[in-house]
């Protein structure tokens, strides 16, 4: 069931309430929408995705990158995590699906990590094996010359 049509004002609001990074229930409330038709509405106009956090939901996609790569240790920790806190009986199914993201990213992350780590190591032994086959290029060249 559809409901009011968004006027032109309303959509220039929505708008700079994104730009200035308000919370949803705040955009909706200023809006007088219901927060469900602010994620349709931005979805529609090709804003931003809205992302569902823990205490309130937020219009910002920004992400924080680290300076250095967690360890496999770090996501295990977090699987750990996501595992032990699943166990908890009356999780919401957002809380479940939540959890459900965080194991299957901490799971991929991993893996990735771990092949990242291989490349590593096989980039570090190609270029000491092109240091080695340089020096005997020099050795040779120095024998027959």
């Amino acid at each position: 069931m559809k409901g009011k049509p968004w006027s032109i004002e309303e959509e220039k609001e929505l708008t700079e309430l994104l730009k200035s990074e308000k919370p949803l229930g705040v955009i909706a409330e200023s809006l007088n929408k219901s927060p469900e038709a602010v994620v349709k509405k931005i979805r529609r106009l090709k804003l931003e995705v809205v992302v569902p956090t823990l205490q309130h939901q937020t219009t910002t996609t920004k992400l924080v990158l680290p300076k250095e790569l967690p360890s496999v240790e770090e996501a295990l920790t977090m699987l750990a995590g996501a595992l032990k806190a699943s166990c908890k009986s009356g999780l919401s199914k957002v809380e479940v699906q939540r959890l459900q993201v965080v194991a299957t990213l901490a799971r991929t992350y991993k893996e990735l990590l771990a092949d990242y780590i291989n490349y590593r190591g096989i980039e570090a032994e190609l270029a000491e094996m092109k240091e080695q086959c340089a020096a005997f290029a020099k050795k040779v060249q120095g024998a027959a010359g």
